[in-house]
């Protein structure tokens, strides 16, 4: 994947190395030391530059990722893509249920990563798949997929300083009561099982979770859910504790009456672009299988 970013240097920046002026805009170590490698990867006005060169204001400095590679252990196939956005640096895409995120053992050739790489070699351009907010297979909705080794370092660090905000939309049965709150409980790794998790206050990590009913029909409830941390199976959990479990989820609730798959959707995404600063916000609509519970 080939992109060029330019930034003018300004006065506050005067008398800055190379280096130390792409650290202060989230390059990590790695990422410097990767484009080190690149032929002519920085020019200042249009000039090739070493990282230990000054900067000056008034300069033009251009960074060029040259990516060649692509992700060997990811088959291309030809699947559908709903793509809500996309730029030269970031792809957001509404992941139906039943997709998974990435290829695993029972699941080669059927997920979202199969389908980018499908995509991007249809263009013929070289792809490494950079996932920032993974959604378990039978979750719908929106995730942000990183185009080069720059935005995928920058959404990473974003996502461990919690700047990514999502809300997801789940349905449970009956009326939820309290009506909103917080549910703070920890989470960990169920015993004897790889899959499972489990309220553990003893070892379990931090897990917040904010929680709104938004609409109730049909004996059931809309709940719009907030996340401060993104453990595994967070919102399933975390329903469950609070003794309204998701419909439809087949490890913690297998209420399969109206829906087969988990009632819970990534509704919303909001984060600064990792390269622009830009606020963006992309929202999904639910999808039929969980519209049709609350006709």
């Amino acid at each position: 994947m080939n992109r060029t970013i330019e930034y003018m240097i300004e006065k506050t920046d005067d008398g800055l190395r190379v280096e130390q002026f792409l650290r202060r805009h989230g390059y990590s170590g790695q990422n410097l030391t990767e484009i080190k490698r690149m032929p002519k990867s920085i020019l200042v006005n249009g000039e090739h530059y070493y990282m230990r060169q000054l900067l000056h204001a008034g300069d033009r400095l251009q960074v060029c990722i040259q990516e060649t590679a692509c992700s060997e252990k990811i088959p291309p196939v030809q699947i559908p893509l709903d793509i809500v956005y996309e730029d030269e640096d970031i792809i957001v895409i509404n992941k139906p249920a039943g997709m998974p995120i990435h290829p695993s053992l029972n699941n080669y050739t059927n997920s979202m990563a199969n389908a980018l790489a499908w995509y991007y070699q249809s263009q013929e351009k070289p792809f490494i798949f950079r996932c920032c907010n993974r959604l378990d297979r039978d979750t719908s909705g929106l995730t942000v997929v990183a185009k080069h080794l720059v935005s995928g370092n920058i959404l990473s660090a974003m996502v461990y300083r919690r700047e990514i905000h999502r809300e997801y939309l789940a349905i449970v049965r009956g009326h939820v009561t309290p009506q909103s709150g917080t549910i703070n409980a920890p989470l960990a790794r169920k015993p004897g099982t790889i899959i499972e998790r489990t309220v553990d206050w003893e070892h379990g990590e931090t897990a917040i979770t904010h929680y709104q009913v938004v609409k109730e029909a049909n004996d059931h409830s809309l709940v719009s859910l907030k996340l401060e941390t993104g453990r595994t199976h967070q919102i399933r959990i975390h329903m469950k504790y609070l003794g309204y479990p998701l419909i439809g989820d087949y490890l913690y609730n297998p209420d399969m009456e109206y829906i087969s798959r988990q009632a819970l959707h990534s509704h919303r995404l909001c984060f600064p672009h990792p390269i622009t600063g830009t606020m963006l916000e992309f929202t999904a609509p639910l999808p039929e299988d969980m519209q049709n519970i609350l006709l």
